[in-house]
């Protein structure tokens, strides 16, 4: 999920109104293996994993709680799948994800991806019953492994869903000293923010952050109308002092009622004095030269190009 208000409302859909059967315990179902075997064969009923079923509609919080029953006593639901419980799965993997203690034995199964964790975790959080490590663990789990752009997004997504609090995390990293990616999973805590909206946001932050320019551009900027009284429109990443704006321009821009809006409010921020710049996923993702050059250019001109007198923000 992109768009980190998707991933703050997914946990709201889950029902988890299926019922996880064991195959010793299928008799009881009025079902024998080899009925279930061809109900599951023919999309009646879900074979979760070896040996499990699922019995009723399925979704996520199901899935999670048929992997339980394949593991380890101790195990909980982490990483991708903790932080979709949680309001910010913006990184999706379609395996479930546990982790277990280190050490623990557990059998290689289809759909389930383990971690043995050196560090305990010391008090699972129940969501809707099923055991998940809570969201700054998650968090910072996920930092450690994933690569910057998707860490930084994964912990911007975790404040914007109010799933943790800058505070939480910069406690939780220090808790991972000496772990494989701490070091990294430390220095994007102190980077991340809440104010963005979308996973590209955060990644062009990261982009700005690298390039020496993040100081002065801001998330989520907030351009009041003339009057002052309220905000028109909020801008991706500004830098208010030269009045230069970036946004991420995706496919949810590409429709005729959007480009007659977009332009719209080009227009009105343009009149007042706004430098525009826009990119799109081919410049963030496959020339990110470009993007830092045009930003540069755009400063650069507003810092020794005439003043603009008189226009408000």
């Amino acid at each position: 999920m992109d768009l980190y208000n998707d991933a703050r409302a997914y946990p709201e859909q889950l029902r988890g109104y299926a019922t996880v059967v064991p195959a010793a315990e299928l008799a009881s179902h009025g079902l024998t293996p080899a009925s279930a075997r061809w109900r599951s064969d023919h999309g009646r009923i879900d074979r979760a994993h070896h040996g499990t079923y699922l019995l009723g509609g399925t979704d996520l919080l199901d899935r999670c709680r048929a992997a339980l029953v394949q593991c380890h006593p101790g195990a909980v639901i982490g990483f991708q799948t903790a932080a979709a419980l949680h309001g910010f799965g913006v990184v999706e993997d379609a395996r479930i994800h546990v982790v277990v203690p280190c050490g623990s034995n557990f059998p290689w199964r289809p759909g389930i991806r383990v971690h043995q964790s050196v560090l305990p975790v010391a008090e699972p959080m129940l969501w809707s019953g099923t055991p998940c490590t809570p969201p700054a663990r998650t968090a910072i789990d996920l930092a450690r492994v994933l690569p910057r752009p998707q860490a930084l997004s994964t912990m911007d997504a975790a404040l914007f869903a109010k799933a943790s609090d800058a505070d939480a995390l910069a406690a939780e990293v220090l808790r991972h000293r000496g772990l494989a990616g701490a070091r990294r999973a430390r220095e994007l805590v102190g980077l991340a923010d809440g104010r963005a909206e979308c996973a590209q946001e955060s990644h062009l932050r990261l982009l700005l952050h690298d390039a020496a320019l993040l100081t002065s551009f801001v998330p989520q900027y907030p351009v009041l109308d003339d009057g002052g009284e309220y905000v028109r429109y909020r801008l991706d990443l500004a830098d208010p002092e030269h009045k230069v704006a970036a946004e991420y321009d995706g496919a949810s821009h590409l429709g005729r009622p959007s480009v007659r809006r977009d332009r719209r409010r080009h227009n009105w921020l343009d009149e007042r004095g706004w430098l525009m710049r826009y990119f799109t996923d081919a410049e963030l993702y496959h020339d990110p030269g470009a993007i830092v050059r045009t930003l540069r250019h755009a400063i650069a001109r507003r810092r020794h190009g005439p003043a603009i007198l008189g226009l408000s923000r």
